[in-house]
């Protein structure tokens, strides 16, 4: 792992080089953005950037900010922060070709609002349950934040936590903890601003949705289907949010495909 200087913010940076004989095609840069407050790059580092970088293309994975090993500062976490962390990521690592996003739930949020700040930078997008940065998903989110830290009022239930669901997830409860009492994350969404709906209308990066068919979020396919002028919509059967950690072997091909040829129909699982 190493570090980079992006914006003011120190942010722990992942590359996976392409595989000397990459599969037929030029490679590409893949950037995975991840979710928020229990997560980090290695939920892609276990499951699909692996797959990604042995079909040739580079793979670039990093902790956003107030997460994993990235900065931690006590404010500044609206999305627009969090974009500009990306531009900037981008910016540090010389990447001057567009690249391809992937983003997990919140990362994918982060993906959209990019590709909005700077559609010459992107050459496609594949969200994972995610949404675009609304209103309505602005106060949902804070709300999600908020309860999630009076739940967490501090690192006394983490014993029980380990105990239940094993080390690991232990670990990412506690980030998550320092996250939500050690900064104004929850404040910050809440009051961001976000796009008006016509700028959606205007964005012609090409878009995938993957959806879990047992998540909350596969009934909005259609209305976002009807926003994004180039947005295709898939729902993997039998999961629900958790279709990265859930179900790699599916996620990894759809993506795969997806990186290759953008433009082609893809079929759901």
């Amino acid at each position: 792992m190493s570090a980079v200087e992006a914006g003011g913010i120190r942010l722990n940076v992942e590359r996976l080089s392409g595989a000397p004989t990459p599969a037929p095609g030029p490679p590409e840069t893949v950037v995975l953005v991840h979710g928020i407050a229990t997560d980090n790059l290695a939920s892609y580092y276990f499951t699909v950037a692996p797959a990604i970088a042995a079909a040739g293309h580079d793979v670039v994975m990093y902790d956003q900010r107030g997460h994993g090993r990235s900065s931690r500062p006590p404010r500044g976490y609206g999305i627009e922060d969090f974009s500009g962390d990306l531009d900037a990521l981008l910016d540090a690592l010389a990447l001057d070709r567009p690249v391809h996003l992937v983003g997990n739930s919140f990362g994918g949020t982060v993906a959209l609002a990019y590709a909005l700040r700077r559609p010459e930078r992107v050459a496609g997008i594949l969200m994972v349950e995610s949404e675009p940065p609304t209103a309505a998903w602005a106060k949902k989110m804070s709300g999600i934040l908020a309860g999630s830290a009076r739940q967490l009022h501090d690192e006394s239930t983490l014993p029980q936590i380990e105990e239940a669901y094993g080390r690991h997830e232990a670990r990412l409860v506690r980030w998550a903890t320092r996250l939500l009492h050690g900064t104004s994350i929850a404040e910050d969404i809440a009051s961001c601003p976000v796009p008006a709906e016509e700028s959606w209308r205007s964005l012609h990066v090409p878009v995938c949705a993957v959806y879990g068919a047992n998540s909350d979020l596969a009934d909005t396919a259609p209305w976002l289907e009807s926003l994004l002028p180039r947005c295709r919509t898939l729902t993997v059967r039998g999961h629900g949010h958790s279709l990265l950690t859930g179900t790699p072997e599916t996620l990894g091909p759809i993506l795969l495909d997806w990186v290759r040829d953008g433009h082609r129909e893809l079929v759901a699982p």
